[in-house]
């Protein structure tokens, strides 16, 4: 296990300014979810018959949108491309290609987030030194989505891209974080394009609600130049990463030389859930815990938790344990319900809807859990 505790440089205050939110137009209900997956597992089920009756095989067992509801807290989700999935034929997003001399499809998504993003910071291409790509997932392994970012923005300096599953978003703000505060750059776009639907195993009862796709952004500086409404002191950065198997996706590079089926569920994402529950709840807990620790805070000091967005029984299970009781809806507001779970993107979403209302002097925390298993979070003050 690694551990990192950063406190911000005496004469570099470290800010974030703005923050960005692209939706994508489309969405799916659980109903529409659950009735095409029912429809697959039907025609599974009678064309592979004679394997489930000797039983070489099981049968896939049917689903229901309060099923999902329940085990999840989801009850829709966007995704940026909606044909094909909902197709029994199919079961995977239809996006078409396009050519290497047009936007991809990721870095669309990027720019419009890092666009909003810029506006709410009230900064202009020129003010950004460098951009962070950060997400779960990138559509290729280069040239770096970050760099077409950059370029399609007008921006000079320099940009790369980050992988680190569900905690992409807070380790991509600590490199903005410790740029500011090493006096290397002056303000830093960090964006989240999660385009995670391609990665989801619509064919699995267990997994196949649980993603939606988003993208967003924000935007970090120093305390010298902020021109925003909005804005937050950060006090601090704080990421630990423990090795586990329980999240895994296995699709990459190697898959064309080792002539695996690119299909397989093993190749898409796949968990232990139940495992993963059991132990990175208490692992966010305790990380929580010690980085308010760290500045003499408790968690009732707090205002506001932006949480992670993967599950509602995880949400209310971390919170619980830190503020020994039911947290509200004002203090850790939840957005799985309608966005479902973005990878990394689900607390910068709450952060974005979920901020404007604070006082001067109110204390927050956002905070990341996912694959690895990995833990970042970022203890902020209202200026």
């Amino acid at each position: 296990m690694s551990e990192v505790v950063l406190k911000q440089a005496v004469s570099r205050q470290v800010v974030l300014s703005g923050s960005g939110l692209w939706t994508p137009e489309y969405k799916i209900s659980n109903e529409e979810l659950v009735n095409a997956y029912n429809n697959y597992a039907d025609w599974y089920n009678e064309h592979h018959k004679a394997d489930i009756d000797d039983g070489n095989i099981s049968a896939k067992p049917h689903s229901s949108a309060d099923f999902v509801q329940k085990a999840s807290g989801i009850k829709q989700r966007y995704v940026y491309c909606k044909e094909g999935i909902l197709d029994v034929n199919r079961m995977r997003p239809n996006i078409p290609t396009r050519g290497d001399n047009e936007l991809s499809h990721q870095a669309e998504i990027a720019v419009n987030a890092a666009t909003k993003a810029l506006a709410s910071a009230n900064k202009s291409a020129s003010d950004v030194d460098v951009v962070i790509v950060s997400c779960a997932y990138t559509q290729r392994s280069y040239p770096a989505i970050a760099i077409e970012v950059q370029a399609a923005l007008g921006i000079n300096g320099f940009a790369f891209d980050m992988l680190v599953a569900c905690s992409a978003a807070t380790f991509g703000m600590h490199r903005a974080y410790e740029m500011i505060a090493a006096g290397t750059a002056n303000t830093v776009l960090v964006i989240n394009p999660e385009l995670v639907s391609p990665q989801v195993n619509y064919k699995d009862r267990d997994s196949h609600f649980i993603f939606g796709d988003v993208a967003t952004a924000t935007v970090f500086e120093s305390a010298n130049t902020v021109n925003s409404e909005h804005a937050f002191d950060v006090l601090s950065t704080k990421a630990v990463t423990k090795y586990s198997n329980n999240i895994r996706s296995n699709f990459g590079y190697m898959t064309h030389a080792t002539d695996e089926d690119p299909y397989a569920a093993d190749k898409l994402f796949h968990q232990e859930g139940r495992k993963v529950f059991k132990e990175v709840c208490p692992m966010a807990a305790e990380h929580i815990t010690e980085h308010l620790t760290a500045h003499d805070l408790v968690p009732n000091d707090l205002r506001r938790w932006w949480l992670h967005q993967a599950n509602i029984n995880m949400n209310v299970l971390i919170s619980k344990r830190l503020l020994g009781r039911d947290a509200n809806k004002d203090e850790a507001p939840i957005v799985l319900d309608e966005y479902a779970n973005t990878a990394s993107a689900g607390s910068v979403i709450a952060f974005n809807l979920h901020h404007q209302d604070m006082n001067t002097g109110d204390y927050g925390i956002l905070c990341s859990f996912g694959a690895g298993y990995s833990i970042g979070s970022l203890l902020v003050q209202k200026r």
